[in-house]
């Protein structure tokens, strides 16, 4: 699974219309990310929640592939509510991210913290 798009995919369905703000602290964007897969791992709702979402994701990722608009608009729809179940502690990593390069290794890092999330996905 593309862990750069889901990512992508939740900072778009989470952008506002405010103004970005500064470069975010690499630091604390680790810990919160490893803070967020603590709390996401130790909940059976919010583990179900994320494994839908990474299910969204690459339904989202095959709609790309076939260029269908309509059904990534309709996949789109349903994450506010999943990312909702997963708490403001996941909301608030993802509004962070939106302040970091794509391609730096930190945004790499942190998501590479959430593959372990994966684990508890089934296949």
């Amino acid at each position: 699974m593309n862990r750069l798009l889901i990512v992508a995919i939740l900072i778009i369905s989470n952008m506002s219309l405010s103004a970005l703000g500064q470069q975010p602290d690499a630091a604390k964007l680790k810990a919160d990310a490893q803070k967020v897969v603590s709390i996401i791992k130790g909940d059976k709702a919010k583990t179900e929640a994320y494994c839908q979402i990474a299910n969204l994701g690459e339904q989202m990722d095959q709609a790309v592939q076939d260029k269908d608009s309509k059904k990534i608009e309709e996949l789109a729809q349903k994450l506010p509510e999943l990312e909702k179940n997963l708490g403001p502690e996941y909301i608030g990593l993802v509004e962070s991210l939106r302040n970091v390069d794509l391609r730096s290794k930190d945004r790499q890092d942190i998501v590479s913290m959430l593959d372990e999330l994966d684990e508890a996905c089934p296949d």
